[in-house]
């Protein structure tokens, strides 16, 4: 069931994911070589809860941090350790906030010092992708406008878009209804409506599409070991425009 949210909920999420936003701006000055991710699950945490919110993520099913942390071929859900981030890396951070009950999610992936021209490219490109999602992401449009939006840019540089993980609904829970797939497929299409309010998150790979799961049941890594992308936002659809809402104007 799609869940809707009065105009209170909206602002609720909306705080929780302008606070998420401050969060990642700071943890992004700690990106530098030599730190580990763990370090880096530690200052997430310790900015979340001094600001009075929780952080989603730790313990969500089990999930043992409060960042994930997902570097170089990994996707999504890499578990902070101590992996020390180094020159050329790209990291994928994925984040949410508990904050008075309001759910924020938010990812960027992010260049550990200089990088290549073929990462900054995927990175780019992965960034567009979201945009061109976000653009689509508006009331009286369907889930799949969404879906087509970001395939098409990520199949026109002949970039791999993983296909079993996906956005969804988020605000009151932190996975809601409904599903949002990065590329068109066969399932439900429902139609957007004020009120709703979506993650966007297009996970975009170099290579393949394919991705595997390690035996941590958490990581999630692309076949061919080439680097992947991963960008999202928390989103609201009114009536008359759609807000952005993991970001700071």
């Amino acid at each position: 069931m799609i869940k809707l949210k009065n105009e209170k909920q909206i602002d609720g999420i909306r705080k929780s994911c302008k606070m998420l936003a401050r969060v990642y701006n700071e943890i992004e000055k700690h990106i530098v070589p030599g730190i580990t991710t763990k370090e880096l699950d530690d200052v997430a945490r310790e900015l979340i809860l001094s600001g009075g919110g929780r952080p989603a993520f730790l313990n969500y099913h089990g999930y043992p941090g409060s960042l994930c942390t997902s570097v170089n071929s990994v996707v999504i859900h890499g578990i902070p350790g101590s992996q020390k981030l180094k020159e050329g890396d790209v990291i994928s951070l994925d984040l949410g906030i508990d904050l008075d009950g309001y759910l924020s999610d938010s990812a960027r992936t992010i260049p550990v010092g200089k990088i290549s021209d073929e990462a900054q490219k995927l990175l780019d490109v992965t960034k567009l992708c979201l945009k061109k999602g976000i653009e689509a992401a508006v009331a009286g449009n369907r889930v799949k406008d969404i879906s087509k939006a970001v395939f098409a840019v990520a199949d026109k540089h002949g970039y791999g878009v993983v296909r079993e993980f996906c956005g969804h609904g988020v605000g009151l829970e932190l996975h809601e209804d409904p599903q949002i797939p990065n590329y068109v497929g066969r399932g439900p299409n429902p139609r957007l409506k004020p009120g709703m309010t979506i993650a966007i998150e297009p996970m975009i790979n170099l290579g393949l599409d394919d991705v595997f799961i390690h035996e941590d049941e958490w990581t999630v890594e692309t076949v061919d070991k080439l680097i992947s992308a991963h960008f999202e936002h928390t989103i609201a659809i009114f009536e008359d425009h759609t807000e952005i809402l993991t970001q700071i104007d």
